[in-house]
C-alpha cells in the first residue's frame, strides 16, 4: 500500500517519479521481445532432448531439409566457432552432440518460412538416444558417475574437492565451530524449484548485417557478457556481434544466461535472413534456469539468555545439468547463512552438485533465501525453546556496524538491522476479522470449501539480508556515456538493462540532477555505443547504474567548463570498493572485504490457515527495509511489494515439480504463481541510512524483500498451526498430517 504521493515522469533524486513504461504496459501497447519483425523474417524453432541424461547415436536431418519452407536445420556440426558456453565456466554445448544431460537440452535447429513448419521440421529430425542413468538425487550425486570430464572449479581458487559432480564446495570457519552452548536448536529444511515465472517467454530477432556479423534483438539482463558468450561460439570478434536490449517482460534473473541469442544468430548467418524465435511457455520452463533447490542442516547454540555462541549449517544445493551461476549462489548461500546476527563462532558448508535435473542459477535473492528460511526458522525454534519473545531475541542478536561476519568480513557500512527490526515491528496489526464472512476472505478463497470453522491465526516475524552487488573479486563496473548538446539537451548512453525494475527512470533523475536540466534523452540500450553495465541482478543495477551517470555528467560538465565547447562527448566507468575471494580453505576474506555491503529487510506477517482442510490465506504484511537512500520512493515500494508477491509464492504455491529429471507441470496452469487475490496488503516502511560509498547512499532493493518473505510467511502458518513446517513451498498436508 503505497503511501509515497508521485510527481509526473520528469523528476531529480528523492522524488517519487512515475514510470515512462507503466502507461503503455498497461494499455497493451509497450513492445516486448516477441512483438518483433523484420522483412524476410524466417521463424526458428529449437529441437530438444525429450530425455534427462542419454547419449546421442545418431542425428539424421536428411527428411526435415526436403519439407515445404525450411531453410536450414543445423547439428552441432554446424557451429562455426566454440562448442560449449557457460556465464562462469564454458561448460553447456551450444547443441548437444554426444550426450544430453537434461530434459529439454537442444539438440538441433530449424528455420522456416511460418512458424509452424518450422515446429512440423524439428519433429521430422530422427534422433537415436540411448539412455543412460539419470542422477537425479542431489544427496547421491557424489556418488554417482561425473555427469563432466574434469571439475569446473579446479584452477579458479575455488577448494578443490575430488568426489564426482561437485560444482563448488566451500568451508566458513569462524572461530571455534566445536564451542558448546547452554541451550541447542536443530533442524533440516528443504526447499523446493522456484521458476522465475516471467510472463514474457523468450523471445528476441537476429539480424545479419551482411558483412559476416550480427545483431540481435533480445529479452536479456547483460547485454555484454550475451556478446561475450555467443561471438566466440559464432567465430566472430566482439564487434561483429551487437546484443540490443528489447522489451523485457520480467527477468528475475531467469534471464542472465543465454537462451535464443546464440541459436536465432547461428540460423540467421547460416539463411542470411533475420530470424525470429519465440518460445511456447512450455519451452520456457526447459529454456531457462531456475532457482536451486536445496537441503540444510543446521544447529544453533546459545548462551542460556540468548545469545548466540554457535550456529553451524550444512547447506545443499541441486545445480542442474550445467554450472551457470552456482558457484556464485554456494558462495552466497555459506556467506549469509547465519543470517544478519552476532555469532563468534561458526562452521558452515555449502556444495553445489551437478544432476541431470533441470539447470539452475540466478534467482531473485540467489542464495541467500534459501538459507533465510532454515536461519529464521532456528531462530524461532531457539526462541521457543529459551521462552524468549522472538523478535526480542533477534533484537538481543542484530548485526550492526563494527561487528564481525563469519567471513572475518568488518562491517563498516550502513547496517541498521536494529532499527529495521524494530520499525516492522511497529507496524500495527490489524483486527482479527469475524466470522462468518465473503468467503473470498477465507482460507481457498472462491473455492468456498471453508466456512471458517477450523481456521487459526498466526503472526509471524523474520529478518533477513544479502550483499549488493557482486562479490569476491569479481570486476564489478558499470559504463555511461553522456553527450551534451549546443541546444542545451543531453543524451545518455547505458547498458543497464530494464527487466521492469525501473534504472531507466534512475538514469533519468540522475542525470536531471547533475546536469540541472530536464532535457536528458535515455539512449537505446546496446552494446554497440558504450561499455558493459554488467548485469540487471544482486541488487547492483541502481548503485551502479547512479555511480556510472553520475560520473559521466560531472566529467561532461567539467570538460564543457574546459574547452568552451558547445558538444561535449564523454563515457566514465564506474567501480564500487574493491573486494577479494575468499580463502579456498577456511571461507576467511583474504583482503579487506568480500563483500561491498549489505542490505536488510525486516517482515512481520498475519496468515489465516484452515488446520482441518491445509488452506493457507495471508492477511496482512508489514515490512521495514534498509535502503540506503530512496532514489525514486514510490520505485521502491514497488519493488517491495513485487518482491515479496514471490517469496510469498515460495512459502505458499510455487514449484517446479520432476519426476526423473523431467518437468511434470510446465504450465501457469500446473505451476502456480500468485495473483491479485493471493497477495495481501503490503505496509512498507523505508529505512534510510546511506551507504557511504554508493552514489547519494543509496542500496540496491530489489532482493531483500524475496530473502525474507518466504521465511516471514512460515514463521506466521507454523504460529498458526503449531507445526514445524521445514519444508518449502508447504503442502496441505503437511498442515493437516501427523
Amino acid at each position: 500500500m503505497s503511501t509515497v504521493a508521485a510527481t509526473p515522469t520528469v523528476g531529480r533524486v528523492g522524488d517519487s517519479v512515475l514510470r515512462l513504461d507503466g502507461p503503455p504496459k498497461v494499455k497493451g501497447e509497450f513492445a516486448y521481445s516477441s512483438d518483433l519483425q523484420a522483412a524476410g523474417m524466417l521463424w526458428g524453432h529449437t529441437l530438444r532432448s525429450p530425455y534427462p541424461h542419454a547419449r546421442i547415436v545418431e542425428i539424421d536431418i536428411s527428411q526435415a531439409l526436403t519439407m515445404a519452407g525450411i531453410h536450414a536445420v543445423l547439428t552441432h556440426e554446424d557451429v562455426p566457432g566454440a562448442r560449449t558456453y557457460g556465464l562462469e565456466f564454458p561448460d553447456q554445448p551450444v547443441l548437444a552432440s554426444d550426450r544430453v544431460r537434461y530434459y529439454g537440452e537442444p539438440v538441433a535447429l530449424v528455420a522456416a518460412e511460418h512458424p509452424e513448419q518450422a515446429r512440423r521440421a524439428a519433429a521430422a529430425i530422427r534422433v537415436v538416444y540411448e539412455e543412460l542413468p539419470v542422477v537425479s538425487d542431489m544427496e547421491r550425486a557424489t556418488e554417482m558417475e561425473p555427469l563432466h570430464e574434469g571439475r569446473p572449479t579446479a584452477g579458479h581458487g575455488y577448494r578443490d574437492d575430488p568426489r564426482p559432480n561437485v560444482v563448488r564446495h566451500m568451508v566458513i570457519r569462524h572461530g571455534d565451530p566445536e564451542i558448546e552452548g547452554e541451550v541447542t536448536v536443530s533442524g533440516v529444511y528443504d526447499v523446493g524449484i522456484q521458476d522465475q515465472a516471467f510472463l514474457g517467454p523468450e523471445s528476441g530477432l537476429a539480424v545479419p548485417d551482411g558483412e559476416g556479423g550480427v545483431d540481435i534483438y533480445v529479452a536479456t539482463q547483460w547485454l555484454h557478457v550475451d556478446r561475450d558468450q555467443v561471438a566466440p561460439c559464432l567465430g566472430l570478434e566482439p564487434e561483429q556481434v551487437r546484443i540490443h536490449l528489447a522489451g523485457v517482460g520480467g527477468a528475475f534473473g531467469g534471464r542472465e544466461d543465454l537462451s535464443m541469442q546464440l541459436h536465432g544468430a547461428l540460423l540467421a548467418l547460416h539463411t542470411s535472413r533475420p530470424i525470429k524465435i519465440v518460445y511456447n511457455r512450455e519451452e520456457s520452463f526447459v529454456g531457462h534456469i531456475h532457482r536451486h533447490p536445496a537441503r540444510m542442516w543446521c544447529e544453533h547454540r546459545a548462551t542460556r539468555d540468548g545469545r548466540l555462541v554457535n550456529v553451524r549449517m550444512r547447506i545443499l544445493l541441486d545445480g542442474g545439468a550445467y554450472a551457470s551461476s552456482s558457484t556464485a549462489v554456494a558462495s552466497n548461500a555459506a556467506s549469509f547463512a547465519v543470517g544478519p546476527y552476532r555469532v563468534d563462532n561458526a562452521l558452515i558448508e555449502a556444495t553445489a552438485v551437478y544432476t541431470n535435473n533441470p539447470p539452475c542459477g540466478a534467482m531473485r535473492g540467489f542464495g541467500a533465501v534459501q538459507t533465510c528460511f532454515a536461519a529464521e526458522a532456528q531462530m524461532d525454534l531457539l526462541a521457543a525453546a529459551l521462552d524468549i519473545d522472538p523478535i526480542e531475541l533477534r533484537l538481543l542478536n542484530a548485526l550492526g556496524p563494527g561487528d564481525t561476519l563469519p567471513t572475518g568480513q568488518v562491517v563498516d557500512g550502513s547496517c541498521p538491522v536494529a532499527e529495521t527490526i524494530r520499525a516492522a515491528a511497529a507496524i500495527p496489526i490489524p483486527a482479527a476479522e469475524a466470522l462468518p464472512r465473503d468467503p473470498i476472505r477465507l482460507p481457498g478463497g472462491a473455492g468456498n470449501t471453508t466456512r471458517g470453522e477450523g481456521v487459526q491465526r498466526g503472526v509471524g516475524f523474520a529478518v533477513g539480508f544479502k550483499n549488493i552487488c557482486y562479490s569476491e573479486g569479481f570486476d564489478d563496473s558499470c559504463a555511461a556515456r553522456v553527450v551534451l548538446h549546443a541546444d542545451g539537451s543531453a543524451e545518455v548512453h547505458c547498458a543497464a538493462a530494464e527487466v521492469g525494475q525501473g534504472v531507466v527512470g534512475v538514469i533519468l533523475q540522475v542525470a536531471r540532477t547533475e546536469l540541472g536540466i530536464d532535457a536528458v534523452t535515455l539512449m537505446p540500450h546496446t552494446t554497440a555505443t558504450v561499455g558493459s553495465a554488467g548485469s540487471a541482478s544482486a541488487s547492483r543495477m541502481t548503485w551502479m547504474a547512479a555511480g556510472a551517470v553520475q560520473d559521466a555528467c560531472r566529467a561532461a560538465l567539467e570538460e564543457r567548463e574546459r574547452t568552451g565547447s558547445a558538444e561535449v562527448d564523454v563515457e566514465r566507468v564506474h567501480r564500487h570498493p574493491r573486494t577479494t575471494p575468499l580463502d579456498p580453505e577456511t571461507g576467511q576474506i583474504t583482503g579487506e572485504r568480500a563483500h561491498v555491503a549489505l542490505a536488510c529487510s525486516a517482515m512481520r506477517v498475519v496468515a489465516e490457515v484452515d488446520v482441518e482442510l491445509g488452506l493457507t490465506r495471508v492477511v496482512w504484511i508489514g515490512t521495514a527495509q534498509d535502503v540506503g537512500r530512496a532514489i525514486n520512493p514510490l520505485a521502491l515500494e514497488g519493488q517491495i511489494e513485487g518482491g515479496t508477491a514471490q517469496g510469498l509464492g515460495l512459502a505458499v504455491m510455487e514449484e517446479i515439480q520432476t519426476r526423473d529429471g523431467r518437468i511434470t507441470n510446465a504450465s501457469f496452469t500446473d505451476y502456480l504463481i500468485p495473483t491479485t487475490l493471493d497477495m495481501p496488503p503490503v505496509e512498507s516502511v523505508l529505512i534510510e541510512v546511506p551507504e557511504p560509498s554508493a552514489p547519494y547512499g543509496a542500496k540496491g532493493v530489489g532482493e531483500p524483500p524475496t530473502v525474507v518473505a518466504a521465511a516471514a510467511v512460515v514463521s506466521a502458518m507454523r504460529a498458526a498451526t503449531g507445526k514445524p513446517l521445514t519444508r518449502i513451498p508447504v503442502r496441505p498436508d503437511e498442515i493437516v498430517g501427523l
